[in-house]
């Protein structure tokens, strides 16, 4: 064997050269990772709290806005799983990137030097022995093997753990891809709970909405109807304070009962087109009292009979309200009016302007004619 042989040998055997540390570059994926975990715990502790709240909440509105805030907080958990599933499979990458670039410089001086052992092998030992200088050669050849099998079983020793890593790099690698994909199907799942949810509530505004129209008509229907009620029982405190003071006083001729029955001439307060005549039933439900023009706005409201102003003020939403008195249990009521000329305890003649109708387009003007508290068509005692 040659000198170039030995020559070989001892370069191949030199310690393998060690790759230099250079700066970290997953810095900033370790960086995501952390803050994408951090957020995942927090968007989970949130969505706990809320859907607690939720279910604890008995107010149907609140309970919806909450619910729907706990899907929302469970969507951005998802989210923030995405993005550090996205920051392993990155990390993983790149140390498998690495891993790969050592193992290649690690290799290198190793194959070299398997195949000077190699060729060393396939030589002949006769040529060994009758080749001048090469049992000189021979044994620096075996001292040289001798000090460097050690250091290439440690080597390849090495090797193999690096190898075992980088499995186990690729083992995560496909966890990573896993995880990212089901931290997608939980990113949709949520989504379309949230949506369903939305829409539910959606529907349930509906149903709210069109329950809350028929429980206002009832509650109006309820007040026109305790309204009937407080009326009588107005009427009829009337009349028993009427019967006691008449209680005290003689009795009247026997001619005159036909008096107290004979109705007040009657003549319509307003002349404009009949809107609502007596005993309509509206939508609602409730039936017509009296009897309600539409006039042009100001028009001039007259009383329909003579009698005594007993009430004349803005009364709730039916405008300003005059009530006169024409004796013998009969009354009129008249609602709508924009402003009044009378006050109360003024006597008026029939056909007297007692005021008129407020000032817009659209006026409407109501009269109720009543026999000690009960409705009476006015129509039927029109002059």
């Amino acid at each position: 064997m040659g000198r170039w042989a030995t020559a070989m040998l001892v370069a191949a055997a030199v310690p393998l050269a060690s790759a230099t540390a250079a700066p970290d570059p997953l810095a900033i994926q370790r960086e995501r990772l952390t803050a994408a975990k951090a957020d995942a715990r927090a968007a989970a502790t949130r969505a706990v709290e809320l859907q607690r709240r939720a279910d604890e909440e008995r107010d149907a509105a609140r309970k919806a806005r909450t619910e729907e805030a706990a899907v929302a907080a469970r969507i951005r958990r998802a989210q923030a799983d995405i993005d550090a599933a996205r920051a392993r499979v990155a990390i993983v990458e790149a140390l498998l990137a690495r891993q790969r670039a050592e193992l290649g410089a690690r290799q290198e001086p190793i194959a070299r030097l398997m195949a000077a052992i190699t060729s060393l092998a396939r030589r002949p030992a006769t040529a060994t022995i009758v080749q001048p200088g090469s049992i000189s050669d021979l044994v620096h050849v075996r001292a040289v093997l001798g000090s460097a099998l050690p250091a290439v079983r440690e080597r390849t020793a090495g090797l193999r753990a690096d190898l075992a890593r980088t499995r186990a790099l690729q083992a995560s690698a496909t966890l990573a891809e896993e995880s990212l994909a089901q931290g997608r199907r939980s990113l949709v799942a949520e989504r379309q709970k949230l949506a369903a949810l939305r829409t539910r509530h959606a529907d349930a505004a509906v149903r709210l909405d069109r329950d809350a129209l028929v429980q206002s008509d009832r509650a109006i229907a309820m007040g026109e109807a305790a309204r009937d009620i407080v009326d009588r029982m107005a009427a009829l405190g009337e009349t028993q304070a009427t019967l006691e003071e008449l209680s005290g006083l003689a009795g009247p001729p026997r001619s005159d009962p036909a008096i107290s029955n004979t109705p007040p001439a009657y003549r319509l307060p307003v002349t404009g087109r009949l809107v609502t005549g007596f005993g309509e039933i509206s939508d609602n439900g409730v039936r017509a009292r009296g009897l309600t023009f539409a006039v042009p706005g100001n028009t001039a409201v007259n009383a329909p009979a003579a009698g005594r102003v007993i009430f004349a003020r803005p009364f709730r939403r039916f405008g300003t309200v005059v009530i006169i008195d024409h004796g013998a249990g009969w009354t009129t009521l008249l609602a709508g009016l924009g402003g009044t000329a009378v006050g109360r305890g003024a006597s008026v003649k029939a056909g007297q302007v007692i005021g008129r109708s407020v000032r817009s387009g659209d006026a409407e003007v109501t009269v109720e004619l009543r026999r000690r508290g009960r409705p009476v068509d006015a129509a039927a005692l029109m002059s």
